[in-house]
């Protein structure tokens, strides 16, 4: 046989190579690979007699969240050590789709009886598989975004009893090495009971970090959001780019944002890891806010949904479910259906209007210091569709205009003035006090029974839920669902079913009304009922929202 060694393949494609050397397997020495790096990507070829290419793998440096040189406690060894480590999409076994897995990559270096030399050596590599890691840019609908600092300090918030209580352990198995090997610096806290993180962010020195960091449900980030509001200085701490790793029973937000990378749809631990993966990319993105006005309490802040009816009778009452995870929504879809309510009540909302540039949202990209530039925001409006279901024996008419399904009326009032001039945070130009009548530009829908009014600004409701399939960060708008009593249990059941993969709109059914809007109002008239703000339960009564476009910013990758 023969036992000559290949020759290094250093046909890299496009991009040249800008380091090259040739180093053993650690682990076992006898095994040599060639190493390219070029700007792109880190090139690992096995030297071996086998063909040229056989052996050879490429791993692109998007993937990769750190490398760091390094030297055994052994000094009678000289060589030095190089880790990098990936977290590429693979097919998973058993299915059709793809998830991230780790990869790392360990090589030794002990060309040079020095140790301080192949020490430099080494360190001269992972300084280059870095840099160039680095600058792999991402642009998402035409912005660059902004990286956020190196090293990175963050407060990374744990709720060891959100969804299975398995939070820190899942920190534990996934979350602190791969935080380790992009060399983020972060302070672990656990919160120890309700409002804590709110208090906490609400006094803080966020000078002191570059991040803060949520392990939880969606309700530890809603307490955060609303803390950093509630300071003097909000306008420079809702700044602070916030980071979010799914540790409970809904997730919205976290599969919200793997769904904006771009990936196949994952759960549970891989969603985790997707996450994680975003976070130590450390990209950060402008994300819409909305304003929330109940009768007697104070304005709130919410980044996710705003529910009323069917939706948030399932959210609260299956929190006895919460045992068993995200699958706590699915039994508690089921039971409610068993004895399906109806709510009475008026619902009105200010239309989004075609090729709408939002003022307010280019002051917000300014102030937010992105180096961003804002790139106008063009919504083109919704097309009626009259296509048949057979589940609900009519047409969906999507309310881009009025017809005999939506029965709207114009109210005469006075221009739209702030509301909250003196209250913490940005006010609201487009609301009146809710003891007010509307402003003439609004649309009312007639006083009609209800199942659900659902009002998102996410693309997800829960892991497996894609509501808004359409929605993005910060494109300026809420996506308002309502669905009209009259439907039958097995046509809801159909329409949560397509919600999954985000094709419940392509049902047409005629109880489902989506339409996008800048600020809504619902008035319930039914004596008693929940209504959910990021899944927490408000005061039951008048409510009004408004959207806020980018006025706080999320790590995204």
């Amino acid at each position: 046989m023969d036992q000559r060694r290949s020759e290094p393949d250093r046909n890299t494609g496009s991009s040249p190579v800008t380091l090259y050397g040739e180093f053993t397997v650690t682990g076992n020495r006898k095994v040599r690979c060639a190493v390219s790096l070029t700007e792109k990507d880190l090139v690992v070829q096995r030297l071996t007699s086998a063909p040229v290419g056989r052996n050879k793998v490429v791993l692109s440096l998007k993937d990769c969240v750190g490398c760091r040189a390094f030297r055994e406690d052994d000094n009678a060894d000289p060589a030095a050590y190089l880790s990098a480590y990936f977290y590429p999409l693979k097919r998973r076994w058993m299915s059709s789709g793809v998830a991230r897995q780790r990869v790392e990559y360990c090589f030794r270096l002990a060309a040079l009886q020095d140790p301080r030399a192949n020490q430099d050596e080494a360190e001269k590599w992972a300084r280059a598989v870095r840099e160039r890691s680095g600058r792999q840019q991402y642009l998402r609908d035409g912005v660059l975004m902004s990286e956020l600092s190196r090293p990175r300090r963050m407060m990374l918030l744990v709720n060891p009893q959100s969804g299975k209580g398995q939070a820190l352990t899942l920190y534990n198995n996934h979350i602190q090495r791969m935080l380790n090997e992009a060399s983020v610096q972060h302070t672990l806290v656990i919160t120890e009971r309700q409002n804590h993180a709110r208090e906490l962010v609400r006094e803080a020195d966020l000078s002191q970090w570059d991040a803060l960091v949520i392990m939880s449900g969606d309700g530890l980030l809603y307490e955060v959001i609303n803390g950093l509001l509630e300071r003097a200085d909000w306008e420079e701490a809702i700044r602070t780019p916030l980071g979010i790793l799914p540790g409970g029973s809904g997730n919205a937000l976290a599969a919200s944002i793997h769904h904006y990378s771009g990936a196949s749809p994952v759960s549970s631990e891989e969603l985790l890891v997707s996450c994680g993966f975003l976070l130590c990319k450390g990209l950060v993105s402008r994300m819409d806010l909305v304003s929330i006005h109940l009768f007697s309490s104070p304005r709130l802040f919410s980044f996710l949904s705003l529910a009323w009816g069917f939706v948030a009778d399932v959210d609260i009452e299956s929190e006895k479910y919460r045992h068993v995870g995200a699958a706590r929504f699915t039994v508690g879809t089921l039971v409610r259906l068993a004895s399906l309510r109806v709510y009475k009540g008026k619902l009105a909302y200010l239309p989004a209007a075609k090729d709408y540039s939002n003022e307010e949202g280019m002051r917000n990209n300014m102030t937010l210091h992105c180096n961003n530039q804002a790139s106008s925001l063009s919504l083109a409006s919704a097309l009626c569709r009259q296509s048949r279901d057979s589940s609900c024996q009519n047409t969906f008419h999507n309310s881009c205009h009025s017809n005999n399904s939506l029965k709207v009326r114009r109210t005469e009032s006075t221009p739209s003035r702030s509301a909250t001039k003196a209250l913490p945070g940005p006010p609201d130009s487009l609301l009146l006090p809710l003891d007010q009548p509307l402003p003439s530009d609004w649309v009312v829908v007639q006083e009609e029974d209800f199942v659900l009014i659902l009002a998102m600004y996410q693309s997800h409701l829960a892991e497996d839920l894609l509501a808004a399939p359409d929605a993005t960060l910060d494109d300026g708008v809420i996506h308002l669902f309502y669905v009209r009593a009259g439907i039958s249990r097995t046509a809801l059941l159909r329409l949560f079913l397509a919600m999954e993969k985000g094709a419940h709109l392509a049902t047409n059914c005629q109880h489902l009304v989506h339409t996008k809007v800048r600020a809504l109002r619902l008035e319930p008239y039914s004596p008693k009922g929940i209504i959910t703000v990021d899944g927490e339960v408000v005061e039951y009564g008048p409510v009004q929202a408004e959207v806020h476009r980018g006025l706080t910013r999320l790590i995204t990758g």
